[in-house]
């Protein structure tokens, strides 16, 4: 079953966004060449405690274990699920992924950028805006009546355009009380498939793309996800609710 929110529940999902955006924003902006991720991880769990909000990735549990860090932090060829340390300090060029998921009076919110540091190539910037794009037309899809496949199609037809590879290792899902609801939303898939949306979910909608091949392995710490081919990936996410008309990005940063 894909829950349905209530109005109340939609209320503490508009919260529970709005932390995690303000957290990933500032995140990004302490971003820079010459800082360590797991300084980096260390600046968004103070944050956390700041904003009375807890990690909904530390100790998350795992084939190796718990998750050891309050977010995810991977770069270049690190997919999704990179572990922050004190041995990974940031250097030109790099692109980041910062995924972050937090729990805030009861709700989760749950999103991820990729940010360019320094002096990225063309192509980089066109790989980054593209994944953001595939983002965007994947969220004009979540309407009420489409389906999951209707998201999961704009995404893949958007990379596949831009001759990017699509993971299919890992994909999108609903979100709520827990960090992990039905449905999955691949990025790939065909149109009219899939359960029918209805106004009141709530789905984090998160394009995973490659520069090169789609094929993944999982690293020795038994989380970071890493591309075979060590091409570039690129990670963007955005939990939405579903409406009667048009989607609501919840965790879209209010100036």
């Amino acid at each position: 079953m894909i829950p349905i929110k209530t109005a109340d529940e939609i209320v503490r999902m508009r919260e529970a966004c709005a932390v995690a955006a303000k957290i990933l924003s500032a995140m990004a902006e302490f971003t820079r060449v010459g800082v360590n991720t797991y300084d980096l991880d260390c600046f968004g769990r103070d944050l956390m405690m700041e904003f009375g909000a807890t990690s909904s990735s530390f100790q998350y549990p795992g084939r190796k274990g718990l998750y050891p860090a309050y977010t995810c932090i991977s770069i270049n060829d690190e997919v999704v699920h990179g572990i922050p340390s004190k041995d990974v300090v940031l250097k030109d060029g790099d692109i980041v992924s910062i995924d972050v998921a937090t729990c805030y009076r009861g709700y989760v919110g749950d999103n991820t950028r990729t940010i360019c540091l320094g002096n990225v190539s063309r192509e980089v910037e066109n790989f980054v805006r593209s994944t953001e794009e595939a983002l965007s037309l994947g969220i004009q899809q979540a309407v009420e009546g489409n389906t999951v496949g209707d998201i999961s199609n704009a995404i893949e037809t958007h990379a596949k355009k831009c001759k990017y590879g699509i993971l299919r290792d890992f994909v999108g899902h609903g979100v709520g009380k827990n960090m992990h609801e039905e449905p999955q939303i691949p990025n790939y898939g065909r149109r009219k498939t899939g359960p029918v949306l209805r106004s009141g979910m709530t789905l984090a909608i998160e394009p995973m793309l490659t520069l090169g091949s789609e094929k993944v392995f999982i690293a020795s710490d038994g989380w970071t996800v890493k591309t075979l081919d060590g091409k570039l990936s690129t990670h963007c996410e955005h939990t939405i609710l579903v409406t009667d008309s048009l989607p609501e990005i919840l965790t879209l940063v209010k100036k």
